[in-house]
């Protein structure tokens, strides 16, 4: 079997699928890609069991056939290829692959396609259509929210939460919670679902920077995203989520309106004064200033800064983990922000003081408790 392709094409739709694969990963043959071709179409899939990424594009063959390529010798052939027509052959009976190039000839040990895992099709299916910058945007606002803690599988991936109004996603680890919210994206079926944080960082890696629709189609275990040559399956967690409206608190009297950029940049520089175990830092607001502190009694270490805010409510003071308000107030496009507070002792919220029509964002964090220094 013999196939013709552009060298850097075949390296672009390559590197666009290669996160997927793991080192080590479960079942050996998954370090290759699986290559297939039918009537002057190559299909390239990559898989870890759990995701699975697939492309295409068109080459130069007479016949068909298959094959499982090792992805990273192949990977970095092609990256120290010049652009050039190279020249597939594939020996059915050994598995072994030889690439010819105007430069020379590189042979690689390829598997037998047949032991390559098939990859899960969505049937009986339910579908919705997005714009792939409103699925980016909702994947970066969410994302860094998610758990590490594989004891709790729930928390390790991004709830969706689709019906006839709006989309919500929703990430939180238990220290903070993101729920973001798209008007502009609704379906039919009422339907949740949560996706794996590796498979929603893949799909962000690979979105184009132009604005695509991304078909989505899922059902009770994967969802399957495609736009352009590119298809993405992956299994949801089969895990049931918190219960986060509960959380979020509703009576919250302080209203305190600051500037985003100033209050990300006193953070920056009064973390690096923080305990760098718990992060705590300070905030306590006096009318309409907000003294900002942190200290380290380990070292010695202490700093403080005054900003001015305009603030609704009494005098409070409250503890945060700065490297959370850091992560949260980055992912704010906003100018100015509004903090809700009500007690030093339950979860503050951060909201964009103005946003898209289309969107809503809540941040939730929960406060750290204060040792009290003078």
């Amino acid at each position: 079997m013999k196939f013709i392709v552009s060298s850097s094409a075949l390296l672009k739709q390559l590197s666009a699928i290669n996160g997927v694969i793991t080192t080590n990963p479960v079942v050996p043959i998954l370090e290759n890609f699986l290559f297939e071709i039918d009537e002057g179409q190559l299909t390239i899939t990559a898989s870890d069991l759990q995701t699975s990424m697939i492309t295409s594009l068109d080459v130069e063959a007479k016949e068909s056939g298959s094959i499982a390529v090792p992805a990273k010798i192949l990977l970095e052939t092609l990256k120290n290829l010049p652009e050039q027509p190279v020249t597939f052959s594939i020996d059915k009976e050994t598995y072994s692959v030889e690439i010819n190039s105007d430069n020379g000839r590189y042979k690689l040990a390829g598997e037998n396609a047949t032991d390559f895992p098939k990859v899960p099709s969505v049937t009986d299916g339910d579908r919705v259509e997005v714009l792939s910058d409103i699925l980016s945007k909702a994947i970066s606002n969410t994302i860094f929210a998610t758990s590490n803690d594989e004891l709790r599988p729930a928390m390790t991936g991004v709830y969706l939460s689709l019906n006839d109004t709006n989309t919500t996603f929703v990430a939180t680890d238990g220290h903070r919670l993101i729920r973001y919210r798209r008007v502009d994206v609704v379906s039919e079926m009422d339907n949740t679902m949560i996706i794996p944080r590796k498979a929603l960082n893949l799909l962000k890696t690979t979105l184009p920077a132009e604005n695509t629709p991304v078909t989505v189609e899922y059902n009770v275990s994967n969802a399957y995203f495609k736009f352009n040559q590119i298809q993405m399956i992956c299994r949801l967690i089969d895990e049931r989520f918190p219960d986060y409206e509960n959380v979020i608190p509703v009576d919250n009297p302080n209203q305190i309106v600051i500037d985003r950029l100033e209050l990300l940049s006193s953070l920056k520089r009064i973390a690096i004064y923080a305990n760098k175990t718990t992060h705590q830092v300070r905030l306590k607001v006096t009318g309409s200033e907000m003294l900002i502190s942190a200290e380290d009694l380990d070292f010695s270490n202490e700093a403080s800064e005054r900003l001015s805010c305009e603030h609704d409510g009494e005098d409070i003071e409250i503890g945060f983990n700065a490297k959370f308000l850091l992560e949260m107030l980055g992912n704010i496009t906003s100018k100015e922000i509004t903090l809700q507070l009500s007690a030093p002792n339950r979860a503050g919220l951060i909201l964009p003081s103005e946003s898209d029509d289309n969107e809503d964002i809540l941040m939730l964090v929960m406060p750290v408790m204060l040792n009290n220094y003078v």
